[in-house]
């Protein structure tokens, strides 16, 4: 049994944006994070914005940035339908800091609910961002 691998794929709401094997990947669920394996029990989970971490042996080889969506996972498959995927290294901290402050004026800023809610979102979205630069 050694040696045996999990089939990540990574989708966007465009196109397929990553789809290999790996020996485990740790998707930033709703309720936590969880890592998947192979024969993992099925599940279906939504995620919330994060890091998922894809480890080749037991370092990890990739990290990337998703703003949310949902986790599908099989006893061969864990399958992610992202609404935002990025690379973690192609991140950038000034940018992300900037878009913060821009958020957080226009919460300020904002004449109503949805406009709030709104820019509630991209600060969420920011922070989580920051987080995951370090």
């Amino acid at each position: 049994m050694a040696n045996q691998q999990v089939e990540f794929e990574l989708v966007s709401p465009e196109k397929l944006l990553l789809s290999k094997s790996v020996d485990m990947v740790v998707v930033p669920g709703e309720d936590g994070d969880f890592g998947v394996l192979p024969r993992h029990a099925p599940m279906i989970s939504t995620v919330r914005p994060g890091v998922i971490a894809i480890y080749s042996g037991k370092e990890i080889s990739e990290r990337i940035f998703v703003a949310g969506g949902f986790a599908e996972v099989t006893t061969e498959r864990c399958t992610v339908l992202a609404e935002i995927a990025q690379p973690v290294s192609e991140l950038d901290k000034a940018t992300v800091q900037q878009q913060l402050q821009d958020a957080k004026e226009d919460y300020s800023d904002a004449s109503d609910d949805a406009g709030r809610d709104a820019a509630s979102k991209q600060i969420e979205l920011s922070e989580a961002r920051l987080k995951a630069i370090g």
